[in-house]
């Protein structure tokens, strides 16, 4: 299966597994609640979808990497005990509790949440003297005498044999206690990943062109050459920073994350191309309306690859425009679910939004404690933490003190931030306007259209814009370019084209 697949199986079984009766109590019983044991190459994404499926749960999540740690931390010191048994008095040796454990209960307390996920990575590939509690932790669901507490799932993650020496394979009577899901690398759906988490264009454009270089792992005579999701989602980090502080990229950099010189070489070549097109096309220009014949010309005379470069360019300049709509309007619908709280007669206004801002920062900290949120997110959170303080700034300056008429206040200053919102809803919507102009003009209803409206597509920040605010063009081109049944014949054609090519 996928990654995808994966998150699906496990958001199942959480659902599935904290289910209760009419009793209260769990459908089905903790002994029947077998871990769920994910095998898959490292880096495909084993960790980061636990961290989507608590958040999208509302639950917790605790995570260990278990390399990383000793037989005392997974199951605790020994310490001396005093015990009677048939009158008399005898010596006895009993554990300290887990910090494991101890983690699971500091979570509860932290987040008020008594239901989540342990997450135990790399787990068949401990040291000799801890595999033997592994194997424990995974049949009893203990580590030394303390039980993981009810309502906590188990979930650990390992990697196959060929790709890591120090995994250990386990027994059969532990494979018959575990749910075992295999995963596999899939790059369409790690572009919806990266599409959210807004992975760096240069970096989605070059794998949609050489998808083969999107996951690799090879032994070679100089050890082994790898490139991994997660090389390029940390590369995509680094480019973004780089690029803001206008230091180079070059090759020995991109080396340093795609641990595979001839990938990493083809890459820089292709980032190189790809910032000379973005300066050659001038896209902020085409996005506010200008068309200049020559570039249209340049563009219809230029390879293949050049113009699907381009395209993926006006893609994500929407993209990125659409992202930060969307975020605005995240700070604007979490304003509207914290001033409903105001209420017209009882405390004077200012308390009342004190009180509020009170309440959204404790559930902010519950939210970052339980590792269920995103830094986009939190950062709109945080926004809006300080417009609730710029609210509140405001009824001061006006000397409003008066329950009532904090409310009519309240209500026409976020009637004027809805009113930005929906002007940058409209900016964008020209824009896209614009864009769809430029591209009707250059390539009518080739190729390089049905590669533009799929993108729009795919993109969950461009879906969320069509889906609220509409655009006829993009639903007359989605129509008639039949761009789903095309999409996977299209995307051989390309892969074909470039086969073993270099970005020379």
């Amino acid at each position: 299966m996928n990654i995808k697949q994966a998150k699906e199986e496990l958001k199942n079984t959480v659902h599935a597994y904290l289910k209760k009766d009419e009793m209260g109590f769990y459908q089905i019983p903790e002994f029947s609640k077998r871990p769920l044991l994910l095998i898959g190459a490292p880096g495909i994404g084993k960790t980061a979808i636990m961290d989507q499926v608590a958040a999208e749960c509302e639950i917790g999540l605790v995570a260990y990497t278990m390399t990383h740690h000793t037989r005392q931390s997974a199951v605790g010191l020994p310490i001396i005990k005093q015990e009677t048994f048939d009158g008399k008095i005898f010596s006895i040796t009993e554990y300290t509790m887990s910090e494991i454990i101890a983690s699971v209960y500091k979570k509860i307390e932290e987040t008020g949440k008594k239901e989540g996920i342990l997450f135990i990575d790399e787990i068949n590939c401990v040291s000799e003297t801890l595999a033997p509690t592994m194997l424990q932790f995974l049949q009893k669901k203990t580590f030394g005498g303390h039980k993981v507490p009810d309502g906590w799932i188990i979930a650990a993650a390992g990697n196959p044999p060929e790709y890591n020496k120090s995994v250990r394979e386990f027994d059969i009577v532990t494979l018959d206690r575990v749910r075992i899901l295999k995963i596999e690398e899939d790059f369409d759906v790690w572009k919806e990943y990266a599409y959210e988490h807004q992975v760096h264009d240069s970096i989605l454009s070059y794998l949609e062109i050489k998808q083969e270089n999107f996951y690799q792992i090879k032994t070679a005579t100089q050890g082994m050459k790898f490139v991994t999701a997660r090389s390029w989602e940390d590369l995509s980090r680094l480019l973004y920073v780089y690029e803001e502080l206008q230091i180079p990229i070059t090759r020995f950099v991109v080396e340093q994350y795609l641990q595979n010189s001839e990938i990493a070489g083809d890459f820089s070549l292709y980032y190189e191309l790809y910032q000379k097109y973005k300066k050659d096309y001038q896209i902020p220009e085409i996005l506010d309306g200008i068309i200049r014949e020559d570039r249209i010309q340049q563009l219809k005379d230029a390879a293949f690859d050049e113009k699907l470069s381009f395209t993926n360019l006006l893609s994500s300049a929407l993209f990125q425009g659409f992202a930060k709509l969307y975020f605005k309007g995240y700070t604007l619908d979490s304003l509207y679910q914290a001033l409903k709280r105001y209420k017209k007669q009882d405390l004077d206004a200012q308390s009342q939004l004190e009180n509020i801002n009170k309440e959204e920062k404790e559930r902010l900290r519950k939210r970052k404690a339980a590792a269920g949120l995103e830094k986009e997110e939190e950062i709109a959170q945080i926004r809006m933490l300080e417009r609730l303080e710029e609210f509140s700034q405001q009824l001061k300056k006006e000397h409003i003190s008066e329950a009532e008429a904090g409310f009519t206040r309240l209500r026409e200053l976020f009637y004027q931030d809805q009113e930005e919102v929906e002007k940058i809803a409209e900016f964008m919507l020209k824009r896209l306007e614009y864009a769809f102009d430029f591209m009707e003009k250059t390539f009518g209803e080739g190729q390089e259209m049905v590669i533009f409206v799929t993108q729009l597509t795919v993109n969950p920040f461009s879906m969320r814009f069509l889906r609220d605010y509409g655009c006829e063009q993009y639903d007359t081109y989605a129509r008639s370019l039949l761009m789903y049944e095309r999409k996977n014949r299209l995307s051989e054609e390309i892969r074909s084209f470039v086969q073993g090519e270099e970005f020379l």
